[in-house]
């Protein structure tokens, strides 16, 4: 890295599994041979293989994403300010059916990333994938990941088949909050329900600008079911959210708590105050006005100068990072929080 300073923490790179065939080294003989013998082809998310292969046909054959080496180039040594950065990668666990092929499959992830990516490159994290559907095994799949080295948050799609304040889901949390680990929501997640509360939609476009709803009905479940009463350690970032929404929900969830919080007496703050101590946001993608004044004051109704953290989300492209170059407009101090600083204290990195 030089002489230059590390001054920033990226909170969201993504891994792409190749296929199926990658795990192997990572499964026992018993789902080894399951695999051959039913021609299982992985839980990987359909939608961003096709996408990444055709991407491919304009980058030399490359897939992005689905070597070290590509992060590498692409992220870790073109930013020489870069410290760390953060891989979350979306492999669909939630798809599968068979709760002791989710926890295999989820086991050999995580055993894939400490092999393959974390042990080259110092400057990696990663998060833990876990069976989201089957909380007990998503615990214990917890329970063994955590101390391990470079694994530093509890990864969940954000859409599940009940909001996660469910009660049902309190193992799953709960272990997290043991370790100390933040639990990141993530874009996506296909767990068999439509993404909409009226069915499913006819395009893409809906379900991706739609999925800002998804993470506010999340969020306000999160808060009206007490986890962060329950674990007052818990922390949780929202990833590849969007930024802009936040305020005008937390407004509106305010407003009728005052009047309905006799059904949850748990919650005995504001649930913007919740929000304030407990939930941090990822800064990619960034759906904030062109204007610089009236960036700033989307910032500012976020209410605080710890609730951003930078994300490239590599290497899916959002036109100019403006993440990076409209944080220009704002203090220094603030930039810098937004940074780096935010990310040391989610994830108690050391500086």
């Amino acid at each position: 890295m030089g002489s230059v300073r590390p001054s920033l923490i990226d909170c969201d790179v993504h891994a792409v599994l190749p296929g199926i065939a990658a795990l192997l080294p990572y499964l026992s003989d018993y789902w080894r041979e399951q695999i051959a013998q039913t021609g299982f082809k992985g839980p990987v998310d359909r939608w961003y293989s096709a996408r990444a292969v055709a991407a491919a046909a304009t980058i030399k054959d490359e897939i992005p994403a689905s070597k070290v080496e590509y992060l590498q180039r692409d992220v870790l040594d073109a930013r020489p300010e870069l410290q760390w950065a953060i891989l979350n990668y979306d492999c669909a666990v939630e798809t599968l059916h068979n709760p002791d092929a989710a926890a295999a499959v989820a086991s050999a992830l995580n055993e894939w990333i400490a092999a393959e990516w974390l042990a080259r490159d110092p400057r990696l994290r990663a998060s833990i994938v876990v069976p989201s559907q089957f909380p007990e095994l998503a615990a214990a799949e917890i329970d063994r990941m955590s101390g391990r080295p470079g694994f530093v948050q509890v990864l969940l799609p954000v859409r599940s088949a009940e909001p996660y304040g469910s009660r049902n889901f309190r193992p799953l949390f709960a272990a997290a909050a043991r370790h100390g680990l933040p639990v990141g929501l993530h874009f996506g997640g296909a767990p068999g329900n439509p993404p909409t509360p009226v069915g499913w939609p006819s395009f893409y476009l809906e379900e991706y600008a739609g999925m800002t709803g998804v993470f506010q009905t999340q969020l306000i479940s999160i808060v009206a079911g007490g986890l962060f009463d329950t674990f007052p350690d818990l922390r949780l970032v929202l990833i590849e959210a969007g930024v802009a929404w936040l305020p005008p929900m937390l407004w509106r969830l305010d407003k009728n708590w005052k009047g309905l919080r006799r059904e949850i007496p748990w919650v005995r703050r504001l649930p913007s105050e919740y929000v304030r101590d407990h939930v941090r946001l990822t800064t990619a993608p960034f759906d904030a006005p062109d204007d610089a004044q009236q960036l700033r004051e989307v910032v500012a109704q976020l209410g605080s100068d710890s609730i951003l953290l930078y994300a490239s989300d590599y290497p899916h492209a959002h036109g100019e990072d403006r993440a990076v170059t409209e944080l220009e407009f704002l203090s220094p101090a603030f930039a810098t929080r937004i940074k780096c600083e935010n990310a040391r204290a989610v994830y108690r990195f050391e500086p």
